[in-house]
C-alpha cells in the first residue's frame, strides 16, 4: 500500500532540498544513523526492549535501493498496463475468493460501505490474494529507506511505527518479511496504517495480515475509510463520449455533477449513470480516442493507497470486472511515446514553466496537466494524452 514510484524520482543530492530536520535525519554513515534512530526512539518513550530488539542486527539492504529506483512497469500506458495484470486467473480467484469470504465482504460493506470489487482487486494485484507477500527483511528496509535521503520524511516515521509494533509482539524485526518498501500482509500496510487501522477480523486476538485474510480485508477496508472513503457511492464507470465533448473540461481536476455530463452527451458503456448531483470528472487515460471513464471521489481515494496514476486506474478499472463489468472498449488511441520521449517532454514542458514532478520518464498527473495546457495554448484537442506531434510543436 501507498507504493512510491510515481512520486517525483529524486537522488540523494536533493536532500539539500528538504528541511533541515530531515537533512539531518538522513544519509551519513549507517551507524550514526542507527544512532539517531535509538535516541529518538528513547525521546519518543518506545520501550526500551524494543527498541534494542529493533536495531540489533539490523542493517543497509542495497536489493531494497535498486528496486526504488527500477520501476519501469509504470511508464506503460493504461491499456498495457491492465492487459498484462489483470489475468483471466487473477479473475477467476477472484471470483472464488468472493466467495470464499462472503461473510466477511457482507460484513465489510455492511459496516464501511467499501466495496468487495475495490478491496479484492488491490488483495490481487498487491500479492496475488495473498500468495507473493514479498521476501524482504521489513526492519531493514524501512531502515534502508530511512537512510536514503529521497524520502526520509516518509519512512522515517514507519521505523518508530515498527518498533511499536515489536513493544506490542506483533512484529519480529528478525523474521517479518514483505514489500521492498515496508509494506505487510496481503494487502501490504505500512506499519504506522497497520496500528491506526489494523483490524482483527477473525476474532482471533490478533491482527495478523500475513496469515488471516479477514484480519487484510478488514483492516485494508478500514484504512480506505479513514483516507476518506465515501460509503457505498462508485468510484469508476466505463462511458461513451460524444465527439463534440470539449476535451479541454477532461481529467481529474475538472468535476461537474453527473447531470451536466449527461447533458453534454456522456453515457454510461453499460448499465446507467448513477444519481446525477454526484460530481465526477471525465478521465481517458490514454486521450480522446483511447478508453473513457467517469471517475468518481472514491477514485481519488484510492490514490492514498498507490500514488501511480496507471496503477490506480487499473485497479479502479479491475474492481469493476470483479463486479461484472465488460472489459473495457480500447479505441484506437495515438501511439504512446517512450520512457526517454516522455523524458523529452518533461524538460520541454520545465522549459515553459510548468511542474511536471521530475524528470521520470512516467506520465503521471502533473505532466498530463502541463500536456492538456501546451495542446489548449496550440489549439490541439486538450486531452491530456502527449502524442509525437506535440513533442514536436514544443
Amino acid at each position: 500500500m501507498r507504493r512510491l514510484a510515481p512520486l517525483c524520482i529524486l537522488s540523494c543530492l536533493a536532500a539539500l532540498s528538504l528541511p533541515s530536520a530531515a537533512q539531518a535525519q538522513c544519509g551519513g554513515s549507517f551507524s550514526s544513523f542507527l544512532s539517531g534512530i535509538r535516541s529518538e526512539a528513547a525521546r519518543k518513550g518506545l520501550d526500551a526492549r524494543a527498541i534494542d530488539r529493533f536495531l540489533s542486527g539490523a542493517k543497509q539492504d542495497q536489493a531494497v535501493l535498486r528496486a526504488d529506483r527500477a520501476q519501469g512497469i509504470f511508464q506503460l500506458p493504461f491499456t498495457d498496463f491492465a492487459r498484462r495484470v489483470i489475468s483471466p486467473n487473477r479473475i477467476q480467484n477472484g471470483a472464488r475468493n468472493a466467495e470464499r469470504y462472503k461473510s466477511v465482504f457482507d460484513g465489510i460493506e455492511a459496516k464501511l460501505g467499501v466495496s468487495r470489487g475495490v478491496l479484492l482487486a488491490f488483495w490481487a494485484l498487491e500479492t496475488d490474494y495473498g500468495a507473493v507477500q514479498g521476501d524482504f527483511n521489513t526492519r531493514n528496509a524501512l531502515l534502508t529507506l530511512a537512510h536514503d535521503c529521497r524520502r526520509p520524511d516518509l519512512f522515517r516515521p514507519q521505523v518508530f511505527a515498527a518498533i511499536e509494533l515489536t513493544a506490542h509482539g506483533d512484529f519480529d524485526p528478525a523474521t517479518t518479511t514483505g514489500a521492498w518498501a515496508g509494506e505487510i500482509g496481503q494487502v501490504q500496510m505500512l506499519p504506522r496504517d497497520i496500528l491506526e487501522n489494523g483490524v482483527d477480523g477473525d476474532g482471533d486476538g490478533h491482527v495478523r495480515l500475513k496469515s488471516s485474510a479477514p484480519d487484510a480485508l478488514w483492516s485494508g477496508a478500514k484504512m480506505l475509510r479513514h483516507l476518506g472513503w465515501r460509503p457505498n457511492e462508485p468510484w469508476l464507470q466505463e462511458v461513451t463520449l460524444p465527439a463534440t465533448l470539449d476535451w479541454s473540461r477532461t481529467g481529474l481536476d475538472t468535476t461537474r455533477p453527473v447531470r451536466d455530463w449527461a447533458r453534454d452527451g456522456v453515457t454510461a458503456r453499460g448499465g446507467s449513470l448513477p444519481k446525477s448531483n454526484l460530481p465526477a470528472s471525465v478521465l481517458l487515460p490514454q486521450g480522446r480516442n483511447g478508453p473513457a471513464f467517469l471517475v468518481y471521489p472514491n477514485f481519488q481515494v484510492l490514490f492514498e493507497w498507490n500514488k501511480s496514476f496507471v496503477y490506480v486506474t487499473t485497479a479502479a478499472y479491475f474492481a469493476t470486472r470483479l463486479e461484472g463489468a465488460p472489459v473495457f472498449d480500447p479505441g484506437n488511441p495515438s501511439a504512446a511515446l517512450s520512457g526517454a520521449q516522455i523524458q523529452q517532454l518533461q524538460r520541454k514542458l520545465t522549459q515553459r514553466g510548468h511542474d511536471v514532478g521530475g524528470i521520470d520518464g512516467i506520465l503521471g498527473a502533473k505532466t498530463r496537466n502541463a500536456v492538456q495546457a501546451e495542446q489548449k495554448r496550440l489549439g490541439m484537442p486538450a486531452d491530456a494524452w502527449p502524442t509525437a506531434a506535440l513533442l514536436s510543436k514544443l
